[in-house]
């Protein structure tokens, strides 16, 4: 046996590659990396290695929309570059699970249906969404163990055990005839996990020894100094608050993917003999996905449904929601504002925020708090939470354990990957040999050189319900134009032959002006209108088009001087006989 007992897939993978060589005669290819999303912002997590005739994708990630994205649900990559070399694509393996390294995969398997990898809870979490989007059985899917490797193609690719605020998360070993890459996904260094074993720091040591070409390694928590606190030390945290709260209802919000947290609510719960209850839709399918699978010890008769909480006292009960981003439409937001058909916030109710505000969250985070304050909750948001991202000594330790050739900061935003290079350089290694990649470059390297060569089609598809892609940029423009000043609709009926105008215009408005306050204004722009089309007449101008951009320009100019203000206008002509 050799490396970890992986002899037979090592030896099946040399004979392949050999074969390999043979047809293509290409024994001098570089390795190709290709960010196709993930890079200088957090989510949407997916990269592509490639050499001569296969591909291997990493991770399968979605986005949060930006506040400016108004109606949309998701944001997920653009694979175009994957779709025109889909003969290539060999496999999608994964981290962890994550919606922003797995939640784009229901929409990107209806693009390229291809093999899945991942370990026993990841699958399980992917499973539920395929189910859910009826894909389970048209996609191939293998669970694989940490210590385990695959044969995809050309590469070779080992899964690592690490540590992460979900179980079951993984680095990545990429074997390749250019050498190996490592790519961490997200981690953190704990020697004391919640559930199952510490990272699993020698395997990185070894691979250090055999001779690593590149290290991709996770830059969330970079600016950070020192080390990330264990999970377990939440745990202690609940316990104290679960006695200093003994005789009131307590609401905790946290992540719904993060298990390990789950889990220790639930053994402070049991410990202060208290019932559990859970709401949320994420939150549920998570714990109940976690359950089956054996990742969540809940004891017996611990566990409640929402219906039964009229049947004990509010000291015996402890409620598990999702909300802790201030999400709109998640159940502590339901509660806080008064819309949850089951749970009402009370006077005395204690309300945890087990999370961090996400960047970009803090004012919907705020707002929560607020309204819950002003119901008379006892609010408790600091202090009750720990990273699941490595900080900057742990990613010292990595690099010191790895030594590889060349440094590739990924994941979270652009000064979180810039502040992993300067700790990269504080270690040694050179400048020139640390690459802060863009979304869509691609990255050729091998022992002897690296340098980016070019770039391939990427960019963000925009999810808005059961539209895939088919609200782009106009229409978001469109969307905020309405969102600022609102709309004006002219509606005018003409005669068909000789374009005067039957009857109108009408002038109708939605978020410009309240109308039966603003009846002067709206006379005036009627009459601007009126103004318009006589204009058009005398000059027979008969062209739709045209008509329509000069009530446009005429009406735009109007507004404009009246009340400093540009709403959309949208003439409508209509021609009877």
């Amino acid at each position: 046996m050799t490396e970890c007992g992986h002899r037979i897939p090592l030896l099946a993978w040399r004979c392949r590659l050999r074969k390999a060589k043979e047809q293509t005669g290409n024994t001098n290819a570089k390795l190709k990396i290709i960010p196709i999303g993930g890079l200088g912002l957090i989510g949407m997590n997916m990269t592509a290695f490639e050499y001569n005739n296969s591909i291997v994708v990493v991770d399968c990630g979605l986005a949060f929309p930006e506040d400016d994205m108004l109606g949309i649900d998701l944001v997920i990559p653009d694979v175009t570059y994957l779709k025109d070399n889909i003969e290539k694509v060999k496999g999608i393996v994964f981290t962890h699970g994550h919606e922003d390294h797995i939640g784009a995969l229901p929409y990107i398997l209806k693009e390229m249906n291809v093999p899945l990898y991942a370990t026993k809870l990841t699958m399980g979490l992917i499973e539920r969404k395929l189910t859910e989007h009826n894909l389970m059985r048209s996609t191939k899917r293998k669970v694989v163990r940490p210590g385990q490797s695959i044969n995809l193609g050309e590469f070779r690719v080992e899964f690592i055990k690490t540590n992460h605020s979900i179980a079951d998360a993984v680095a990545l070993a990429i074997y390749s005839p250019a050498g190996i890459v490592i790519h961490t996904g997200d981690f953190k260094v704990d020697y004391t996990p919640v559930f199952g074993d510490s990272i699993d720091l020698q395997r990185f040591a070894e691979l250090g020894k055999k001779g690593v070409l590149a290290l991709m390694c996770d830059s969330t928590n970079a600016e950070r100094p020192g080390f990330t606190a264990s999970e377990r030390t939440v745990g202690k945290t609940f316990d104290n608050l679960f006695a200093e709260n003994a005789n009131r209802r307590i609401i905790i919000a946290t992540f719904a993917s993060n298990v390990d947290r789950v889990q220790q609510i639930i053994n402070s719960a049991y410990k202060y003999g208290r019932k559990v209850l859970v709401e949320g839709r994420s939150m549920v399918n998570i714990i109940q996905t976690a359950s089956e699978l054996g990742y969540l010890d809940i004891p017996q008769n611990t566990l409640i449904d929402l219906e039964q909480m009229k049947n004990y006292p509010d000291e015996q009960m402890v409620l598990i929601t999702t909300g802790s981003q201030g999400e709109s439409m998640a159940a502590l937001s339901r509660m806080a504002a008064n819309m949850h058909k089951k749970v009402t916030i009370k006077p005395g109710d204690t309300v945890i925020f087990s999370s961090n505000p996400i960047p970009g969250n803090e004012k919907a985070v705020s707002k929560v708090i607020n309204e819950l304050s002003m119901k008379g909750a006892n609010v408790i948001f600091e202090h009750v939470h720990t990273s699941g991202h490595a900080c900057q000594e742990e990613i010292k330790l990595i690099y010191s354990l790895v030594r590889p050739k060349y440094a590739i900061p990924v994941h979270g935003e652009y000064r979180h990957m810039k502040a992993q290079a300067r700790l990269v350089e504080e270690l040694g290694i050179d400048k020139d040999r640390i690459f802060m990649l863009n979304t869509g470059d691609v990255l050729e390297l091998d022992k002897d050189s690296a340098r980016v060569t070019g770039h391939v089609p990427t960019g963000s598809i925009l999810v808005d319900g059961l539209g895939v892609g088919d609200v782009g940029n106009i229409v978001l423009r469109d969307r905020q134009y309405l969102a600022e000043d609102g709309i004006v609709i002219a509606v005018l009926t003409l005669e068909r032959y000789t374009g005067q105008v039957l009857s109108g215009p009408d002038i109708v408005s939605r978020g410009f002006v309240y109308v039966r306050e603003a009846v002067d204004l709206m006379d005036e722009a009627r009459g601007v209108v009126e103004e318009t089309m006589d204009y058009c007449n005398a000059h027979r101008v008969t062209d739709w088009a045209k008509i329509k951009n000069s009530i446009r320009d005429s009406l735009g100019d109007f507004l404009w001087k009246r009340t400093k203000r540009r709403p959309m206008i949208l003439p409508i002509i209509m021609e009877v006989e």
